[in-house]
This record gives C-alpha cells, sequence and structure tokens, in this order.
C-alpha cells in the first residue's frame, strides 16, 4: 500500500474514536491502532461530560499511536480556564511530535445555562483562540474581553509553539468566523453535497477577506457512514437515531443550513413519539420507534445527507464529498471495525490528491 511522507495511506479520512455514546473509554486504545493500521489520517475525539473527557482522551490516542494525528472536535472553551486549555494542547502537541490539532465548538446553550455557564458567542470563541495563540508563542500578559478578564497569563517564555486551531461550524455567522480564525474547519454531519460547496466556499471567502490563503485552511466534511454489513438495529440507531437527536436538540440550525422545510420539522417536533421523550433518540431508541421515524416521519431526503450501503457505494459517497469542495472527511458514527470494508472500497475509486499531512489541522 502506498502511503504518504508520514506514513498513513489515506491522510484525507478519519473517524471519530468512541464514536457516539460509550461507557468504556477504554475502548479507545484499539480503536486508534486499528485507525492506524487501516491508513486513516486522523481520529477525532468529541468531549461529553461523563466518561469522555477531550484532553483524557487525547493523551491516550497519543500514547496508543505513533503516526495517526488526533483532533479534538471539539471541546469549549468556557469549561476551563484559558491557561488550563493552553497546557492540554501544548502538552498534547509535544507529546505527539506534532499530530495534534485543536479544537473547539459553540457547545448547547441550554446545557450551558443549567451549568451555570455563560453561552457561548462568536466574539467569544475569537478572542479565546487569540489567548491560546499567545500563550503558545511564549507571551505573558493581562486581558481583559469577550473570553473573560485575566490579570495575568503566561504559559514559558521559551515558548513557540504552532498548535492548530481547528473550528466547528455550521451555521454562516460561524463558518465566516471558522474562515477568518481557523486553521481547519469541521462541518456538520447530515449536510447536502449542496450544502458542503456552499460551506466550503463561505469558509474559504471569508479568509480571503481577511487576507488569508484560502487554501490554508482545511475544510473537514463530516459523513454519516453506516454500511450494510452493520447489523439493522445498529444502523438505524447509526443513521436515525442520529439525525433524530441533532434535531431534538438544534434541529432548526440544521434544517436552515440545508434549506430543508421547517415545516418538516415542525411536523417531527409535534409527532407523538417526540412528545415529552426522556432523551436522546441515538441512545435509547428502539428499533421500532426509529423504523417508525425512517417511515413515517423523517423526510428520506435527510437520511440521503449520508453514506450508506454497500462498501463500494458508501465509498462513492466518500468521493463525492472530495469533489463538492471538502480538503478531507470524516466517516462519522462507525468504529475502525466497521470501517474497514469501506477503506478498502475507497482505495479502490481514491481520487487523485495533493499531499496532506497527518495533522488534521494543516493543508501543508
Amino acid at each position: 500500500m502506498t502511503t504518504d511522507p508520514q506514513g498513513q495511506a489515506f491522510p484525507e479520512l478519519a473517524c471519530y474514536g468512541l464514536a457516539g455514546h460509550s461507557a468504556s473509554p477504554a475502548d479507545l486504545l484499539d480503536e486508534v491502532r486499528l485507525a492506524e493500521d487501516l491508513g486513516l489520517g486522523a481520529v477525532f475525539l468529541s468531549e461529553r461530560f461523563n466518561v469522555k473527557d477531550a484532553g483524557v482522551l487525547a493523551g491516550a490516542a497519543v500514547a496508543a499511536s505513533s503516526r495517526i494525528g488526533i483532533g479534538t472536535a471539539a471541546t469549549n472553551h468556557n469549561t476551563r480556564h484559558p491557561l488550563v486549555t493552553a497546557t492540554m494542547a501544548t502538552t498534547l502537541h509535544r507529546m505527539s511530535g506534532g499530530r495534534y490539532a485543536f479544537g473547539l465548538g459553540r457547545g448547547f446553550d441550554l446545557l450551558f445555562d443549567v451549568m451555570g455557564l455563560p453561552r457561548v458567542t462568536g466574539a467569544q470563541l475569537e478572542d479565546a483562540v487569540g489567548i491560546y495563540r499567545r500563550l503558545w508563542h511564549g507571551e505573558a500578559f493581562g486581558h481583559s474581553g469577550p473570553a473573560g478578564d485575566y490579570p495575568y497569563l503566561s504559559q514559558d517564555p521559551s515558548f513557540d509553539e504552532d498548535v492548530p486551531v481547528l473550528m466547528m461550524a455550521i451555521g454562516p455567522k460561524s463558518l465566516e468566523l471558522a474562515g477568518r480564525v481557523a486553521d481547519g474547519v469541521v462541518l456538520h454531519t447530515f449536510l447536502s453535497d449542496e450544502t458542503l460547496a456552499r460551506s466550503v466556499a463561505t469558509v474559504r471567502r471569508a479568509a480571503e477577506e481577511a487576507g488569508r490563503d484560502p487554501a490554508s485552511i482545511r475544510v473537514w466534511s463530516v459523513l454519516a457512514t453506516v454500511e450494510d454489513s452493520i447489523p439493522e438495529e445498529q444502523r438505524l440507531r447509526k443513521l436515525v437515531g442520529r439525525l433524530a437527536t441533532y434535531l431534538q436538540g438544534y434541529g432548526e440550525v440544521l434544517v436552515r443550513a440545508n434549506d430543508w422545510d421547517l415545516a418538516a420539522l415542525q411536523r417531527f417536533r409535534e409527532d407523538p413519539l417526540l412528545q415529552g421523550y426522556p432523551g436522546a433518540l441515538d441512545a435509547i431508541g428502539t428499533t421500532d420507534e426509529l423504523t417508525y421515524l425512517r417511515d413515517r416521519v423523517l423526510p428520506a431526503e435527510w437520511l440521503a445527507a449520508s453514506a450508506t450501503g454497500s462498501a463500494t457505494q458508501c465509498a462513492q459517497r466518500v468521493v463525492d464529498q472530495l469533489a463538492a469542495g471538502a480538503d478531507s472527511v470524516i466517516l462519522h458514527g462507525a468504529t475502525p471495525t466497521e470501517l474497514a470494508p469501506v477503506v478498502e472500497a475507497y482505495g479502490g475509486l481514491r481520487p487523485d490528491l495533493p499531499a496532506l499531512p497527518v495533522n488534521p489541522g494543516w493543508t501543508r
């Protein structure tokens, strides 16, 4: 198998570690090793406030690997002091030999409300990124801005660390922000090909308007990948359950991003099944409930914004994402074991691509 100079066959592909809900974080170690063996360029790590701490998982992923890139996608700037967050990133940057990219997202307003934390704004994100970069480059300073007031911040005056910053983005404002300040952008799952192309164009335009090289921003699409060999119950959970959970949490944002029918979202919300539903559908939804949502409630067009069917059909959808403008593709919602046939099929369809580093935040 031909590899890139960094040692991975497919630096443009990635997966998530511990995809979805997990009660066994130690599973990540074997997942990272297998993802590396498959030739994937990176493994991304989301954060949940249970057994998925971003720093702990990233440290474990770095220790379990030697070639694959590691990306936090994502944590929030408001859940840690900026000096603590910057320290996490510099530690992972050096521990990994430069394979780590630090990712930030907005998070969920209602969750921050009940946690007693301020809701995240674009101004806060931009300010926080500026703080981290100053710390990573050895500055000592006081700061007062949207991200908070800090009398004195310093890591080490000898630092000169180039840690790439990833930003999660879905709406036009967050896409524009990412184009202005981030090194890489991670888009959202269940975007149509048209929305993907439009999102990429928004990021690149914002970068150019900010005086940056648009090609220097690495754009990751996130493609729900549910291949036929996965048992039906799991396929339903990974596809229908995942989309329904997003619609439960921030459906209007996703529907508007895709120019989908808001009336269909309202019908979903008003369906008797959803009234008082006790949790996330991708976690507790039954096979009957998810089948009902697929067949009776969710528009087929919405579910089609994914990769399903045979391994070859899924691999072709990956190629479609690259053709629509993405630099790279995260195969979302499946473990490396489940992705193995898709990756093998992709090897036979892979287009001619520019060389990419395994660090998921860099383009060169």
